[in-house]
């Protein structure tokens, strides 16, 4: 009775508490949260057009010290797969991406001790004295890490960062925002202070960023509760954040093992985030973690983005999980739901609206 209640007052605007946020988890009929979580994302896009970008994500090393327990991806410095991409590999991969139509290059990789900050800002200069593309790129904790080891607050950092060519900052290294969590899982990681600090410095700058939530490591539901007040909280005081990416865990080749948790605890989670985030405009749905089917439920229970074709994607794909998606696919998927397909770039700026018959 009382989750009626709940979802009576979120379609009348009523703010979610953590508490009601919980409640409706823990007890709300699947469907009803999904009803709740649509009605809520088509009052804040009623023209119903589902968003999708074209981007690379370009992984430059995958040398890293902090070797969180639930990475596949990252490599010692001594092990025979680790790398460091040189410029000349990483322009290809730019110019690659532009010839596909993409319009952003999101450049992460693990916290290498070799590089320091003028790698990534001579990194930044040649593409953008090369190539027309948006530099959305680095994390918190490369932002964090590089401040540390230049001696530099995180404002400057980010300023040299942005002079060469940073153009805005994703949201990676979030995973739960909960330092009792991020001790189990990644303990040589940032606090979760300091990347709420650091999206903030980035925020006061003009820099536009997303944020994620990684799901189903060690983590409880209030854990997953408390993450959303932080990022809400935060948007409150900036409205720095673009948009909110839940995404799941992937135990696969990872030292932290585990199973995933299921596409309706996904979905579940995704709709409450959607009912609690009342501050931001933009949710997206993970194909790349769920599937292309799951992809489109996400439509109907809160996502208006699909996030990116990703012309390239290593991380998710070193836990053995591999899901691909074209222009083509993206466009059917949305249309298919009952949506309206477009492209964006970074900013959510819609750069072409696909009618019916035009898939390409």
């Amino acid at each position: 009775m009382k989750t009626k209640k709940v979802l009576t007052e979120i379609m009348q605007e009523k703010r979610l508490s953590s508490e009601e946020a919980l409640v409706l988890f823990k007890e709300a009929d699947f469907l009803e949260l999904a009803k709740a979580s649509d009605a809520v994302c088509r009052r804040k896009h009623p023209e119903g057009i589902v968003t999708f970008l074209i981007d690379r994500n370009i992984n430059y090393t995958n040398i890293c010290k902090n070797q969180c327990s639930f990475c596949a991806f990252y490599r010692t410095k001594d092990h025979p797969e680790a790398y460091v991409l040189s410029q000349e590999d990483i322009e290809k991969k730019v110019a690659e991406t532009c010839e596909l139509s993409g319009t952003q290059v999101m450049l992460q990789g693990g916290i290498n001790p070799d590089l320091k900050i003028d790698y990534y800002t001579n990194m930044f200069k040649k593409i953008k004295n090369k190539f027309k593309i948006r530099i959305h790129s680095l994390s918190p904790p490369e932002v964090a890490y590089l401040a540390e080891s230049s001696g530099l607050s995180i404002e400057d950092t980010l300023k040299e960062l942005v002079k060469a060519g940073l153009d805005s900052l994703p949201g990676g290294g979030a995973e739960i925002l909960v330092d009792s969590v991020r001790q189990r899982i990644s303990p040589k990681k940032i606090s979760s202070s300091k990347w709420l600090e650091v999206m903030e410095e980035a925020q006061k700058l003009g820099l536009k960023t997303t944020a994620t939530m990684m799901i189903g490591t060690v983590e409880t539901i209030e854990d997953r509760i408390r993450h959303l007040q932080n990022i809400r909280d935060l948007q409150d005081r900036t409205g720095g954040f673009m948009s909110f990416i839940p995404w799941t865990f992937q135990p696969g080749n990872t030292a932290l093992g585990g199973k995933s948790v299921s596409s309706i605890e996904y979905l579940r989670t995704l709709a409450v985030s959607r009912l609690f985030l009342d501050n931001f405009q933009n949710l997206q749905g993970s194909w790349v973690t769920q599937g292309k089917d799951i992809g489109q439920v996400c439509l109907s229970f809160g996502a208006n983005d699909l996030g990116s074709i990703m012309i390239e994607e290593n991380v998710v794909r070193a836990a053995g999980v591999s899901h691909r998606i074209n222009v083509h696919e993206m466009v059917e998927l949305i249309r298919n739901a009952g949506k309206i397909p477009a492209q964006r770039d970074t900013e959510f700026k819609i750069l072409k609206v696909y009618k019916n018959g035009d898939n390409k």
